[in-house]
């Protein structure tokens, strides 16, 4: 199951900080499974679908000015564009979202889901679409941290509670800190109060996507995992065609388009998709 604890906090302060730039508030969230604000109605000819999501993960899912924005509902909506599908966003607990694909109440879920580790239930899931994991933010001039390797005996930058703090103290003779949220982890990396900043791959590449200077990131990722579109297997023939349309957005460039939107650079040449070294599983 996904640590949701990984991304949270990081996610609503990042929020609140993109949105205080931008001169908007957030809107209030909505009821559990509640619809989406001002949801439009099917044009004729088009499938209603509903799809189940927590916008609390920046970059993935959030709220913006009360709509529904990020990575995962920007790649939703090019997935409906191609089946000629009407989305209508239901927001609900991450906690929610599995049982309710199991009783086929919504027809699918995109919230930043891990394809793995979810046997016993009711739910399928599309080719994956994201790489995560772990990565290392460095002072842009660095060349003493180039790998995890180089992490022994540094200074280093955590989010408390986080998989990256878990990690991190267990770099030997490294000294950590850990920080109440990214954002002062970050500032403390550009003062040089630490060598380098551990924490999830999304968030690092979200913020290096807005513009925060002087810091890079480096050394590949650590504790990979994929992310898919989950659908419930009351919906025959759903599948396949969330399958289907991630190829063609893949092959006509609006995928990569939509990545570079989000994280600042082109994706992974396999997404999406099954990476090279790992093999496609049965269905879980």
């Amino acid at each position: 199951m996904k640590n949701k604890t990984i991304h949270i906090f990081t996610a609503l302060l990042l929020l609140l900080v993109a949105l205080a730039a931008a001169g908007c508030g957030s809107g209030a969230r909505h009821n559990p499974g509640a619809a989406g604000p001002a949801a439009d109605k099917p044009l004729p000819g088009q499938t209603q679908v509903l799809v189940a999501t927590d916008p609390a993960d920046v970059p993935f899912e959030f709220k913006s000015g009360g709509k529904y924005t990020g990575f995962d509902i920007d790649l939703m909506r090019a997935v409906a564009e191609v089946n000629n599908w009407h989305v209508e966003f239901r927001e609900m607990k991450y906690n929610e979202i599995m049982p309710a694909l199991d009783g086929s109440t919504v027809d699918m879920a995109i919230s930043a889901i891990p394809v793995a580790g979810r046997s016993g239930q009711k739910v399928d899931f599309s080719l994956p679409y994201f790489g995560t994991g772990l990565s290392i933010l460095t002072p842009a001039k660095n060349s003493a941290v180039k790998g995890w390797d180089d992490l022994k005996n540094k200074r280093l930058g955590v989010q408390i509670a986080t998989a990256g703090a878990e990690l991190a103290y267990t770099i030997p003779g490294a000294k950590v800190t850990a920080y109440d949220d990214a954002n002062e982890a970050l500032k403390a990396l550009k003062q040089g109060d630490v060598d380098a900043v551990v924490n999830d791959y999304p968030v690092n590449a979200y913020l290096l996507a807005q513009g925060v200077s002087g810091v890079k990131m480096t050394g590949g990722l650590r504790a990979e995992k994929l992310y898919g579109i989950a659908v419930s297997r009351g919906k025959p023939g759903m599948l396949d065609r969330v399958d289907s349309a991630l190829k063609t957005l893949k092959n006509d460039g609006r995928f990569a388009a939509i990545y570079k939107k989000w994280f600042g650079q082109a994706p992974p040449a396999f997404l999406p998709g099954e990476p090279a070294a790992r093999r496609a599983g049965p269905r879980i």
